[in-house]
């Protein structure tokens, strides 16, 4: 036999070593994977359930009474909402480099305690200014938290593995909803406690919920597989090769100004970021507006906090269902595109059911919620796994979910106190208001029996 030919064959059982001790399905790389799961899965989605709730714990203050006690006219609520995307916008691509550079642990401890303190001391603005300034910054803190997890998923395990681990923690978006009525339901039963009112309450101890979970950030989580250490040497060495064989050529682990630059002209990059707009705008929309809309459905503010659960409770199951279905078929555009158009079909439905009773309008609300919700575990799996080298992935995931947050600031414009003024007026018309109304060609949406759609 020759040298050559000899080679080749101990090369190839070298491969069939690997393929067979590399087995998804065997002993040692399943241990593996349920330890990462009970470990780090937990600490990430505890860690979302805390964002997604100080980013949006305004709704629920405004059902509280905020706009009223801020005396908050037209569109400024809208636009204390609009102003926290321009935060995101602004610090996602230098917190994931940031994160990259000094680490996750630390890097997420540290925007955790920024943005908790800054949660806290809204409960101390007077004004829409003070208001605004506020939510501002606490998107500049909270900006690097969702592309940074969606960095270390990518980090931990293989592409195949990332949409049911991307569903389980943003799955907390949706239960933070169904928890977040609730929660701030009972929290503001605290009105008039120590002189201050229940919206501020909302924010006081919400924020110091969040100080007390960062310390999960800094004791939880790890690095990289390499400096865990709630793993065994055996168990690291494991988690390193696995992922090292499924990055294939792209397994450049330190960082590099060369390669993180290459994020900014990769088509690809602007592809994913027009899709992620198309998902955040619904997206947004929805979790800043339910309470106000289930407001609308004429129930006491107390039953609105409390009726903003079930629609949400809902996404949550149909959430994490999608990003299972998305791992293990291996396929991640149709499950973008199929909950993406139950979306569409329940925002069809809540104008076709715009007069119908309260019952038709939640269930067409609750199918909404499922499908702009579901859309996302694997989208994010679908971009991070189709960047290779850890620099270009953490700038890319930045540009993205960074300028990806457009459809946030454009999702928390669509619901117009001016369009429920003129819907409430034209409701109201006497019968002389009415006729005069109706005078005039080409009325089309000037027509009083027309109602804006939020």
């Amino acid at each position: 036999m020759s040298e050559k030919q000899e080679h080749a064959d101990v090369h190839e059982e070298k491969d069939a070593g690997q393929v067979a001790e590399f087995d998804p399905d065997s002993l040692a790389i399943r241990k593996l994977k349920r330890k990462l799961d009970y470990r780090l899965v937990p600490i990430w989605s505890l860690l979302y359930l805390f964002s997604f709730l100080d980013r949006s714990n305004i709704g629920n203050a405004r059902v509280a009474g905020l706009e009223h006690d801020l005396k908050l006219t037209g569109t400024q609520f809208n636009m204390t909402l609009t102003i926290f995307f321009f935060g995101y916008i602004l610090f996602e691509v230098p917190s994931n480099i940031m994160l990259k550079k000094v680490g996750p642990k630390l890097w997420i401890a540290i925007i955790m305690v920024v943005w908790g303190v800054i949660m806290m001391a809204m409960a101390a603005v007077k004004d829409y200014d003070g208001l605004l300034a506020a939510r501002f910054f606490l998107g500049l803190a909270e900006a690097g938290l969702v592309p940074g997890v969606i960095f270390m998923v990518s980090t931990f395990y293989t592409r195949t593995e990332l949409a049911t681990r991307n569903g389980l923690w943003f799955s907390m978006a949706t239960f933070s909803g169904a928890f977040g009525g609730i929660l701030a339901y009972g929290i503001s039963q605290l009105h008039g406690k120590g002189g201050l009112l229940g919206w501020q309450w909302i924010f006081i101890i919400e924020g110091a919920a969040t100080l007390v979970v960062c310390l999960l950030a800094w004791f939880g989580l790890a690095d990289s597989p390499e400096k865990a250490m709630f793993l065994t040497p055996e168990e690291r060495l494991l988690a390193a090769e696995r992922l090292r064989i499924d990055a294939g050529p792209a397994t450049d682990t330190e960082f590099s100004w060369s390669q993180a630059r290459l994020a900014f002209t990769d088509w690809q990059t602007y592809t994913f970021i027009i899709g992620y707009i198309c998902g955040s705008i619904p997206l947004y929309a929805m979790s800043l507006f339910i309470p106000s809309i289930v407001l609308q459905f004429k129930y006491s503010i107390v039953t609105t906090q409390i009726m903003t659960a079930p629609a949400f409770a809902a996404a949550t199951v149909t959430t994490i269902i999608c990003a299972i279905s998305s791992d293990r078929f291996r396929e991640r555009g149709l499950h973008c595109f199929v909950p993406s158009v139950v979306g569409c079909v329940g925002f069809i439905l809540l104008i076709v059911t715009k007069d119908s009773s309260v019952s038709a309008r939640y269930v067409s609300l609750t199918v909404t919620c499922c499908g702009v919700f579901s859309s996302a575990p694997a989208m994010f799996a679908w971009f991070s796994s189709n960047i290779g080298g850890h620099s270009k992935r953490a700038v890319a995931i930045g540009m993205i979910v960074s300028l990806g947050c457009i459809g946030g600031a454009i999702g928390s414009q669509l619901y117009r106190p001016s369009d429920a003024a003129v819907n409430r007026r034209r409701a109201n018309f006497t019968p002389e208001e009415y006729a005069r109304a109706c005078q005039g060609k080409n009325l089309l949406d000037k027509h009083p029996d027309f109602r804006y759609q939020s």
